[in-house]
């Protein structure tokens, strides 16, 4: 069970509700989610939509970046994709990598089922607190 103080920054994401993102499990300056992938993820060829990636991505680098207390949002991202997934479900892992007074720095990684990284995610997130 994870610990609603660590997620009380997060627990509300509609967004990532409606998506279907399922959070696994988080800790300051980590988070891993899943997301079954489902047609309303699928772009015009049948394959998972590159802003169902991001979302998927950005929930857990939203997780781990405010489990570590004040609230923090984003003010950059980006995302390298790297190939078309395999399979029904998607992983995406948090981990930070700096974190100074006001900024911090995370890399995620999203993988397939066959645990083939599909797709790279940074982020900074800025600490309001």
């Amino acid at each position: 069970m994870l610990n609603s103080e660590i997620t009380k920054n997060t627990d509300n994401d509609r967004f990532a509700a409606y998506l279907g993102i399922k959070l696994l499990d988080a800790g300051p300056g980590y988070a891993l989610a899943e997301m079954a992938i489902e047609d309303h993820h699928l772009n015009g060829v049948g394959v998972a939509h590159g802003g169902a990636i991001f979302a998927l991505a950005d929930y857990v680098f939203a997780v781990a970046c405010n489990a570590k207390g004040p609230v923090t949002l984003a003010v950059n991202a980006s995302i390298s994709y790297f190939k078309a997934p395999k399979g029904k479900k998607l992983t995406a892992e948090a981990r930070e990598i700096t974190s100074s007074r006001k900024l911090g720095h995370y890399q995620v990684e999203v993988t397939d089922e066959n645990q083939e990284v599909i797709a790279r995610f940074t982020g900074i997130g800025y600490i309001k607190g």
